[in-house]
């Protein structure tokens, strides 16, 4: 059975390989080679990925990261599709579902959102609801240096409290998109933001949003 992080990893993969090495993203500084190799890094460099969250280990990440993006493209678009060697804790079904499927969602965004031409794509319900139960449970997470009270609401009303304070900016939209939003990607997000003027601005334009 096909598992949302698989969709995703497949769908990720054939989007980097159509736009090509040398295409824009979402993520600042980034082209399709330099996320690429991101994911890869991430997935079966474990010796470097803790460089993400750990920052006496960054310069270590960014060393091997470098040796990854030299690779050739395709090589590393192969990789992606193909999935972690056996060994790997991302190989356990629960623990790739678990750790990939919003990793993969918000990644292919970066590459279909950075595209002139790019257009909304449909989630079903069912992945829709998936990827509103992980932002509940790491919105706070997420928003913690957001620079003011932040609440995100889908269109059923349902809302998550993602930092408490005032003043209170409501941001609306379907889980995808407050997904993409809570990842630091605001401008691509298609939402609605209410609030203080001021907060709103500063929120749709700080850059500590995400991890």
């Amino acid at each position: 059975m096909s598992t949302h992080a698989k969709r995703e990893r497949l769908l990720l993969a054939d989007l980097l390989e159509a736009a090509g090495p040398e295409a824009p993203t979402l993520c600042e500084g980034w082209r399709t080679r330099d996320l690429a190799a991101h994911v890869v890094v991430r997935e079966r460099r474990p010796d470097a990925a803790a460089g993400l969250l750990i920052g006496p280990l960054r310069s270590r990440l960014e060393q091997v990261q470098a040796e990854y993006t030299a690779k050739p493209y395709e090589e590393l678009v192969q990789l992606i599709r193909t999935g972690p060697p056996r060994l790997s804790p991302y190989a356990i079904k629960q623990v790739d579902e678990g750790a990939n499927t919003v990793e993969f969602y918000v990644h292919a965004e970066d590459v279909r959102r950075a595209q002139p031409d790019w257009t909304p794509r449909p989630l079903d319900p069912v992945f829709a609801d998936a990827l509103w139960s992980r932002l509940e449970k790491s919105a706070r997470l997420l928003c913690r240096k957001a620079p003011a009270g932040l609440v995100l609401r889908r269109p059923n009303a349902q809302t998550a409290v993602a930092r408490r304070g005032t003043p209170v900016v409501t941001v609306t939209g379907e889980p995808g998109e407050l997904t993409l939003y809570a990842f630091g990607r605001q401008s691509a997000a298609q939402v609605t933001e209410d609030g203080d003027p001021d907060a709103v601005t500063r929120l749709h334009e700080t850059k500590q949003l995400g991890m």
